[in-house]
């Protein structure tokens, strides 16, 4: 087994063998858990993790912490991939390595009105470094990191990267607002500009609002997708 992840201070790891992260994380933050606990898995060939956090905002605006991550994500592979890799962020939290899906990114809160501050959030991280051995290119539009030139990275190291670029983030959003937020991840949103689906409807992606949701034009109307809708409760 690879050596513990080091967490940046607020955080810290509880390694589940072969577990589910993101659905244990759900289960541990209904149950009370205190935030800044960490779920990962130390066995697997992929990145599998997810954080628990306590909002001090509504739901409509704790929802940022979905593309908080994606941005945190290119951050830390950034830094360590070669040049030639680029991320790209799906606004349903895909995450595409050189145009090819390689994992996602998920987030669930406590149910309630969206001007309500939620009992918690998980953020939950798959991110695919093997290409499954079965795949024989039979799943068109889908990447592994190994299949993109990282085949030095590992999945615990980038974990460890991962949570510090995220905390960096959440401080300067608590600080400084979303200004930086909004800017870098503009830039990194997969078909903006471009005709696409986002939470099934299909039109032209527009842009972002001020909270980071998606403008889609469809026929003659633009409509306005807050990141909120994309929320889960939790498996």
């Amino acid at each position: 087994m690879s050596a513990a992840p080091g967490f940046p201070p607020l955080l810290r790891g509880q390694a589940l063998p072969g577990g589910r992260p993101y659905a244990e994380a759900c289960a541990a933050a209904r149950a009370g858990a205190e935030p800044g606990l960490v779920l990962y898995d130390p066995l697997g060939a992929d990145l599998q993790a997810a954080l628990v956090f306590a909002p001090e905002v509504p739901r409509r605006e704790a929802a940022v912490m979905l593309p908080l991550a994606g941005v945190a994500l290119q951050n830390a592979l950034g830094s360590v991939a070669p040049p030639e890799v680029a991320l790209h962020l799906g606004w349903d939290g895909a995450v595409l390595v050189n145009g090819g899906r390689a994992g996602r990114l998920r987030a669930a809160a406590a149910p309630g009105p969206e001007d309500a501050v939620p009992d918690w959030l998980v953020i939950g991280l798959e991110l695919r470094f093997e290409a499954p051995e079965d795949d024989g290119g039979l799943r068109p539009g889908e990447t592994a990191l190994y299949a993109e030139g990282c085949g030095e990275l590992t999945p615990l190291p980038l974990l460890e990267s991962w949570t510090r670029h995220l905390l960096h983030w959440l401080h300067d959003w608590e600080t400084d607002g979303l200004k930086a937020l909004h800017r870098d991840y503009a830039g990194l949103v997969w078909q903006l500009g471009e005709e696409t689906e986002l939470a099934g409807r299909r039109g032209h992606f527009l842009g972002l609002d001020e909270g980071l949701g998606a403008l889609l034009k469809t026929g003659g109307t633009t409509e306005g997708l807050a990141l909120h809708m994309l929320l889960e409760d939790g498996e």
